[in-house]
């Protein structure tokens, strides 16, 4: 296995609290060290969203010591693939990068039964994301 990871991906939403944070801990746990991962928001919050990490918790998934960050230039430019949920125009863009723009709704304000379903979603598009970057490789 090479050392090198296949890509690195970033995730970002406004406040890089829950949708982005169940990505990259979705990322992190099924690819492990082959894909490189990072999150964040352009207006960060204050902690991750509690419904967030318990939804999380439950398929084994613990994202509970994360702390959102403040989406930067650096950030995208050193990232293959952008993948925004929901943070509009004030993500920077950059020739040479793939952009996906991922509507899933957002859990902010909501209990861990209405987290559930966006958390699966969120699963979904992660499983498929790591078979387009192994089937990159492989072409």
């Amino acid at each position: 296995m090479s050392a090198t990871p296949l890509a690195s991906v970033l995730f970002v939403c406004v406040h890089n609290a829950g949708r982005s944070q169940m990505a990259a801990g979705f990322l992190s746990h099924l690819a492990g060290d082959r894909i490189e991962v990072r999150s964040a928001g352009s207006i960060p919050g204050e902690r991750v969203n509690p419904a967030a990490v318990e939804a999380m918790r439950e398929v084994g998934v613990d994202i509970a010591g994360r702390q959102p960050k403040l989406l930067t230039t650096e950030a995208v430019q050193a990232s293959d693939y952008v993948i925004t949920m929901g943070c509009g125009d004030t993500c920077p863009v950059f020739p040479g990068k793939k952009y996906l723009d991922w509507a899933v709704e957002d859990p902010a304000g909501q209990g861990v039964e209405s987290v559930r379903p966006i958390r699966d979603e969120i699963k979904a598009r992660v499983e498929n994301l790591i078979s387009e970057i192994d089937a990159q490789q492989e072409a």
